[in-house]
């Protein structure tokens, strides 16, 4: 009988087990019969493969797309039948049925939803004479093109932000909905299944689709036009949150710059008015030229600039910035945010925020009133907080009969702001939007009815009580334990200071490792400089990763050796940032059309993260513990900023890195190895970034805790993070500032030596009345119901959520627990300043991996840029993984490793690439390998998936990919 794997239909014997003559095969097929029968096993007939892809197609196959996936449920379903499992091949063969049944069902359900007009209106958009046709083959060609106007401009990305791009992309989202495709179309299909049918139809060129049968092809186009319509719509919404923005600062800059040369700084108020007082007391009779002005130095002058300085920077300054912010939005932006009005409905949860859509209604109803400067007297103008402050004295205005009037375009520049600032913390939300829905919808719709579980797997407990007492008693042991040991703290002193009550002495200088330079030497010198692209080859075969790349389309007519290698140079190609046209000019038989085919067709965001992964748990499974120790479970993570192409949404200007660009979020573990990265734009929350890192890497990794910079200092972060059980262990800045909270109010003289430091109680009345909706968004996080930055984006300043306050009050008791330990605790300091030192030399690496294009990306599209990121994570992760089994190879052997200090082993780390050279001419040779003896390759696969070809095995007995 065979042997069962954890590789899904996979035999772990060695390759030429299998091979033996016709005389032995008969006793081992009788030696299976016997087998099967004492374990009451049968083989797999015809019948009951049948019966198994009736089953695999309708329970696994309409939730599960990826085969490796469907073949696990396969093999378990022969086991639970007590079949014995088919052979690799039936296997595959078994699979693809049940793919494609059920692809089949789920298609004809889809398109008979639709009705005759939708349908004909979809088959035109892929019709014969509307576009150039491609019929290009694997070879290359312009597949996944623009197609015919129509759905080629459905398929464009958004340019920056302006007028034009705001238009634009309000016909996209006309032109979509004119299809009229049913809102609840795909409401029971597994959204990884939508996903799988997005990705396809959008790589796919029309001349394939019309190809696909009729069922098939409106599904396709159908899911490609639903996912877009709310892609557009939330294009939309943050265009008009960042037109609304650029409008104000517009303003400020245009009203700035033309008082700035009128402008000069008067210092000395204080002594100016002293002076003016005793003059003017000392001569009261006299006249201000002859008393006030000569008591001033500079006389006249200096008071007229007094007065300037005093009406730029008050209201009369404000003012201004208002009327010119009011001319801007009139005379150009306004048709947009008009329009937008028209084709997007706002609505809000709260009836606190009801003004603001009765003002946007109020808007729509009269934008079409032209030169009216009021609205009618008779007519109910909603009052909303925005209308307050600055803003009063401008939206109001006494008309010629003395009646107060409300000017119809200050309030509607009010209206938007409100507007803006709503969206912004999704206390109003837009009704077809994806990333900007209805907030109810990111929380878990079945809390209430697994609310034990969600509890349980959070690890905490269903009384809220509970909670409060766990959470005050560390409090007051950490208060405790560091007002105690105050004295013995040679390094902190806390005490009554204008600078800060909190002074923190920096820890002394590890010693350094005196002999990590010999050992980096000694690899160089076995290896010899090694071509990037070598690291990357060596990784791949040892590890597998590539094998379960498949084409987006769910086909594939490449050989599997053909695709790897193509697949390693488009993933060269972008890690390094040279560009699949440079790479392409190498030595290796490919050409730029065959590269960007295998881009197109098989190297998606999900196949490069899933790569990244793989190499990661590779490396994970080779360390040897007697070098690294035991593994670790924290990491560092911070962002680093990236050049990038502007004529897009995605990227921003950066205040602090003074340019416009894309930040990386990075998640590194103690031993250098990336284990997650992610694309943000420079005004995302970092916090959720961390959170989401921290949560959805993937790899095998355990993560129990988080260094980070100065941004994981928040309250809310600290929130979330203990609900979420993981410790946040951020570098805390200006840490004399710091303040630590109460646990228990009415104790002034609880600690006495922290006095200086101490604030206020913690409310917790007020965390344990929001104690059941603060689980329910940390089960939101937990289960990805909506993404971390959704969430948290509510837990802004400016919500007035009040679970948002309570979530401050148990971040503010966590922060001052850790404070308390990072203070009486030095190694703690050390630990995190460690920890962010692998993440500086973390992006030390990135810089010389990505030399190509001076480090900019040279794309406006979102999907190239994240494809950049993550395989810059490929490559970075094949580096660390080889070193790890060349450091291995070298310390392995007494003489060298009888040779580290405690100091070397502390500072011993695999990301180093002194021997490895990114640049030159891209050469790949897949037969010529790295002597290592560290790790095996992963077996090959069994005869039948080989075609009967004898797989060779190169100089070090390693096998290359089949």
């Amino acid at each position: 009988m065979r042997p069962w794997s954890s590789s899904p239909g996979r035999c772990r014997f060695p390759p030429r087990s299998w091979i033996y003559t016709t005389g032995r095969a008969c006793t081992v097929e009788y030696h299976r019969a016997q087998v099967r029968g004492h374990l009451g096993f049968r083989e797999c007939s015809v019948a009951d493969a049948e019966k198994l892809t009736a089953y695999l197609a309708e329970r696994v196959a309409h939730k599960e797309r990826r085969p490796e996936q469907v073949r696990v449920e396969l093999l378990a379903r022969c086991r639970a039948e007590s079949i014995e499992p088919p052979t690799l091949g039936r296997c595959d063969r078994i699979v693809a049925a049940a793919l494609r049944a059920a692809e089949e069902s789920l298609t004809a359900r889809i398109s008979s939803r639709l009705t005759a007009e939708s349908i004909e209106r979809l088959v035109a958009l892929v019709a014969v004479g509307t576009d150039q046709d491609d019929e290009a083959g694997p070879g290359g060609g312009t597949e996944g093109g623009d197609g015919p106007p129509v759905l080629g401009k459905i398929k464009e990305a958004p340019g920056n932000v302006s007028l034009e791009t705001m238009l634009t992309e309000i016909d996209k989202l006309l032109a979509v909905r004119a299809v009229g495709l049913p809102p609840d179309l795909f409401i029971d299909v597994a959204p990884k299944v939508v996903a799988g049918w997005r990705a396809r139809a959008a790589v796919e060129s029309p001349s394939h689709l019309r190809t696909h049968p009729v069922p098939l092809r409106v599904t396709l186009l159908a899911t490609l036009l639903h996912e877009r319509e709310r892609e557009i719509t939330d294009t939309l919404v943050e265009l008009l949150i960042s037109t609304v923005h650029r409008i104000g600062a517009r303003a400020e800059k245009k009203v700035t710059e033309q008082l700035i040369n009128a402008f000069k700084k008067v210092s000395g108020k204080e002594n100016i008015l002293f002076k003016l007082a005793e003059a003017s007391i000392g001569t009261p009779e006299g006249t201000v030229r002859q008393v006030v002005f000569p008591a001033v130095s500079g006389g006249e002058a200096t008071l007229r600039e007094l007065v300037h300085e005093y009406k730029t920077r008050g209201p009369v300054y404000r003012r201004t910035v208002q009327t010119t912010l009011k001319a801007s939005y009139t005379n150009h932006y306004r048709r947009g945010l008009i329009k937008l009005l028209e084709v997007l409905e706002f609505r809000s949860s709260n009836h606190t925020h009801q003004p603001v859509i009765e003002a946007l209604a109020l808007v729509a109803r009269y934008a079409s009133a032209g030169n009216t400067t009021y609205y009618p007297l008779g007519e109910t103008v909603p009052v909303h907080k925005a209308m307050g402050g600055d803003w009063a004295e401008v939206v109001h205005r006494t008309g010629k009969r003395g009646r107060r009037r409300v000017v119809r375009m200050v309030y509607e520049v009010v209206a938007f702001q409100a507007l803006r600032d709503q969206l912004k913390c999704k206390e109003i939300w837009v009704v077809g939007a994806d990333k900007w829905r209805n907030p109810d919808e990111d929380l878990p719709q079945d809390f209430e009815a697994r609310r034990a579980e969600n509890y349980r797997e959070l690890r905490k407990p269903l009384d809220a009580a509970v909670f409060v007492d766990e959470l005050r008693a560390q409090m007051t042991a950490e208060l405790t334990l560091l007002n105690d040991r105050m004295p013995k703290l040679s390094w902190l002193d806390i005490a009554e200071r204008k600078s800060g009550a909190i002074r923190l002495t920096a820890a002394e200088a590890q010693p350094e490792p005196r002999n990590l330079r010999r050992v980096k030497g000694e690899v160089a010198r076995r290896w010899g400089i090694v071509p990037l692209i070598d690291m990357l080859k060596e990784a791949v075969l040892r590890t597998g990763c590539l094998d379960a790349v498949t084409s987006v389309s769910g086909g594939g007519s490449l050989l599997p050796e053909v695709l790897a290698e193509r697949l390693l140079l488009v993933i060269y190609a972008y890690g390094t940032n040279t560009g699949i046209k440079a790479v392409a000019s190498g030595g290796h038989g490919h050409t730029e059309d065959e590269l960007r085919y295998v881009r197109r067709r098989y190297l998606s965001a999900e196949a490069a993260r899933a790569i990244a992964i793989q190499i990661a748990n590779a490396t994970f499974a080779a360390r040897s513990t007697e070098l690294w120790g035991q593994g670790s479970t924290a990491v560092a993570s911070d962002s680093t900023h990236v050049r990038a192409y502007d004529q897009n949404l995605f990227t921003e200007w950066h205040s602090r890195y003074g340019g416009r660009g894309v930040l990386i979020y990075w998640h590194v573990e103690k031993k250098s190895l990336t284990i997650h990265s992610q694309l943000i734009n420079c005004t995302a929350s970092e916090v959720a970034a961390m959170i989401e890192g921290a949560m959805r890497h993937g790899t095998t990794m355990d993560v129990e805790a988080n260094y980070t910079d100065s941004h994981g200092q928040s309250e809310i972060g600290f929130g979330i993070t203990r609900l979420l059980n993981f410790d946040l262990l951020p570098r805390i800045k200006r840490i004399n500032k710091v303040k630590l909270y109460r646990p228990v109010a009415g104790e002034a003289d609880a600690y006495p030596r922290l006095t200086p430091a101490l604030t206020r109680p913690i409310r917790w009345e007020l965390i344990a009345q929001q104690y059941d909706q603060m689980i329910k968004y940390a089960t939101a996080t937990r289960t990805r119901t909506a993404s971390t930055e959704a969430i948290l984006r509510r837990f802004t300043r400016n919500a007035s959520h009040p679970t948002y306050a309570a979530m401050l009050e148990v971040g503010r008791a966590q922060k001052t627990i850790f404070v308390a330990r990072y203070l009486r605790m030095r190694d703690l300091q050390r630990e995190i300043d460690e920890g962010l030192n692998v993440m500086e030399s973390s992006n030390g690496a990135n810089s010389v991996i990505a030399y190509g294009k001076g480090g900019e990306i040279a794309s406006n599209r979102r999907d190239e840029q994240e494809l950049f990121v993550l395989c810059l994570r490929i490559l970075q992760s094949a580096l660390v993984y080889v070193n790890t089994l060349m450091l291995q190879d070298i310390l392995g052997e007494p003489e060298w490793a009888d040779l580290l200090t405690p100091a070397d082993r502390r500072g011993l780390t695999p990301l180093f690439w002194s021997h490895v050279r990114p640049y030159g001419e891209v050469n790949l040779d897949m037969a010529v390998r790295l002597s290592l003896a560290a790790t095996t390759v992963p077996g090959p696969r069994a005869a039948e998936e080989t075609d009967g070809r004898e797989p060779v095995e190169d100089r070090q007995g390693m096998l290359p990919l089949p």
